[in-house]
């Protein structure tokens, strides 16, 4: 079995986790390994999100001073739930790699 490099764009943490995947699970396949792509691309959208919200706080103020939920909650939660929709397609547990 020929070994698929990470793309390059993933993180670091990503790209150790293509790997892993990749070897663990023996996805070779075309359709495997873009849903493989698909979720490291969320994770890290989604580690990117939580930098964020780490950074700024979950909550912001308006122009108006009003508070309200920072918008990378729901890049966060959308990035979440594609990686989690790829691994449900790819029959892995979400928990696999720390989500």
């Amino acid at each position: 079995m020929k070994k698929i490099p990470p793309p390059k764009h993933l993180s670091a943490e990503a790209r150790r986790l293509w790997v892993t995947l990749c070897d663990e699970y023996v996805i070779d396949d075309a359709a495997g390994l873009l849903l493989v792509r698909s979720a490291l691309e969320a994770f890290d959208r989604l580690q990117g999100a939580r930098v964020l919200l780490a950074k700024e706080g979950a909550v912001v103020r308006d122009r108006w001073g009003q508070s309200k939920p920072h918008p990378a909650l729901g890049v966060e939660r959308d990035a979440a739930n594609r990686m989690h929709a790829a691994l449900r397609a790819l029959k892995l547990e979400p928990g696999a790699f720390g989500s």
